[in-house]
């Protein structure tokens, strides 16, 4: 995300959100894929714009769909293994969500999903894949980073490609124009 908007010159800086994602999911089990994304994207913004009440902040959330379930990230290479082996050959949804806060109040939310199928893949196909993504592919939720090496695992994407990234940004920048930004 800081990569896309570092690329479009906008002036912005980051900060980590404080907020417990996992204690959230939790409380969210009986919510659709799409509200829990946007709900995790409004918390981490809030998270930030309570403590910088006059900034415009953006929070975003990424989760991925198998088979009606949200898949969390992998913890390790071992996970991320068996995640790319079960996703093998099929498809899953990426859902990302963006919300902007000011005042501690969202001014705009909007939420993609993207459909994204990944080739049959055998033990060898991953090992290889895992050895040159290293643990840097741990932050992403579908273990491929589309932007980098995913492409060698991926077959086809239906949907946005910035979105499959984790940022929806054609949407982000129609509402930033029409702030006069």
């Amino acid at each position: 995300r800081y990569k896309i908007l570092k690329k479009l010159n906008l002036n912005f800086s980051t900060m980590r959100p404080v907020c417990d994602e996992e204690k959230l999911k939790k409380n969210l089990k009986k919510a659709k894929s799409f509200q829990t994304a946007k709900h995790l994207a409004r918390a981490k913004a809030q998270s930030i714009s309570q403590k910088h009440p006059k900034e415009i902040v953006v929070g975003c959330d990424t989760v991925l769909v198998f088979q009606n379930k949200i898949i969390n990230k992998a913890k390790n290479l071992n996970e991320a293994f068996m995640k790319i082996k079960k996703l093998s050959g099929k498809k899953h949804k990426i859902i990302s969500a963006v919300s902007v806060c000011k005042n501690n109040k969202q001014i705009w939310s909007y939420h993609q999903t993207s459909i994204v199928y990944l080739r049959q893949l055998n033990k060898d196909n991953i090992d290889d894949y895992l050895k040159k993504t290293g643990k840097q592919i741990l932050n992403s939720v579908g273990c491929y980073q589309i932007e980098l090496l995913g492409p060698t695992i991926i077959e086809n994407i239906k949907g946005d490609f910035f979105n499959v990234m984790g940022f929806p940004l054609f949407p982000f920048l129609k509402f930033i124009q029409r702030q006069g930004a």
